[in-house]
């Protein structure tokens, strides 16, 4: 079958490529690839810059697909049922973070698209616990996205809950701040979403996934923007999805005494300034929140289900599997807000 295979470490080093079709036994469940999104972790892994993964590996994490075949251990899924799945693979089973099904926190976990072979390719292979089948409600397409809203999920639904009389700003309009803003709507919350002058088409989307408020900081003065909405107290929650550092010190000063900051986007470096001050002083819970686990899914399928979140009107550029370069650097390019290869 024909695969993207980042071959080696370093920049690049990645190649349209023909490998065996994996073969499933025990509990394992072998898919029919339709669409795989490509994430900013793939871009990462293709510059180079995200150290991860484990080459030769197969990228890709976000898809959707049809099973075709089923090891002798499953149980409850079976050829012909469409399917997503998450990207857990393998774990020690034997922790406690495992025991308490935190996936997303096992030391040995191994992950699909980074330690073993993903979802850029003409099939894939998961665990049948993995698998969750798709309502007829839910587009290839929109189930593609699963694993990115589960993350979302997990940041605004798990680390921390939202009120539906809660103000809320997120720093990004990428499709993880896009996404978030829609969890957060989906609770009934008022959302101001904050972007550079560069993201004004993903602002106006946003605007028409559901964001009460978007600001273009470089032109817009966001600190009058939120004190005006909140009567001078400050947002009771933040979601930095950006991943830039000034994101990080500006919004923290905006959070309400008391208030909490969730911290999602990844940043470039592991260590970086931070307004310590106003987590101090304000009495500010700052979260950490790392990728999905099992319950994030079961959440974000059913916002899907329920039309919470408009998947299909992220998507805005299809690749075919032999056209992946391109994928990529539209994707890199960052004039698009989401791109899918389709298999």
């Amino acid at each position: 079958m024909q695969a993207v295979m980042k071959l080696e470490p370093g920049k690049d080093n990645m190649s349209l490529v023909s490998i065996p079709e994996p073969e499933v036994k025990g509990d394992l469940v072998k898919i029919k690839v339709k669409f795989t999104g490509i994430c900013g972790t793939d871009i990462h892994t293709f510059t180079g810059e995200y150290r991860n993964s484990k080459t030769p590996v197969v990228l890709g994490h976000e898809f959707s697909g049809v099973v075709v075949e089923v090891g002798e251990n499953v149980l409850k899924v079976k050829a012909g049922d469409r399917v997503t799945s998450e990207t857990t693979f393998k774990t020690c089973g034997e922790c406690n973070y495992c025991l308490e099904k935190d996936y997303n926190l096992c030391s040995n976990r191994k992950g699909i698209g980074t330690q073993v072979n993903g979802s850029m390719a003409e099939y894939v292979i998961s665990r049948e616990e993995s698998v969750h089948v798709l309502s007829e409600k839910i587009s290839f397409k929109a189930a593609a996205l699963t694993e990115p809203l589960a993350c979302c999920v997990h940041a605004g639904l798990e680390k921390t809950t939202i009120d539906k009389n809660d103000i809320v700003l997120i720093f990004g309009p990428g499709p993880i701040g896009l996404l978030q803003c829609q969890v957060v709507k989906s609770q009934g919350a008022f959302v101001i979403l904050a972007g550079i002058t560069k993201d004004m088409e993903r602002l106006k989307l946003a605007k028409s996934l559901g964001a009460d408020v978007v600001v273009d900081v470089l032109t817009e003065n966001l600190d009058e923007v939120v004190m005006k909405y909140t009567n001078g107290y400050g947002v009771d929650k933040v979601f930095e999805c950006s991943g830039a550092v000034p994101a990080l010190n500006q919004g923290l000063p905006l959070v309400k005494k008391k208030g909490t900051f969730v911290q999602v986007g990844i940043f470039s470096n592991k260590m970086n300034p931070l307004d310590q001050e106003s987590i101090i002083q304000r009495e500010i819970t700052y979260i950490g929140t790392r990728s999905q686990k099992p319950s994030s899914w079961h959440t974000a399928l059913k916002l899907l289900e329920d039309q919470k979140i408009d998947a299909d009107k992220m998507i805005t550029k299809v690749f075919p599997l032999e056209e992946w370069r391109a994928g990529f650097e539209t994707a890199r390019e960052g004039n698009e807000i989401k791109v899918i290869i389709e298999s």
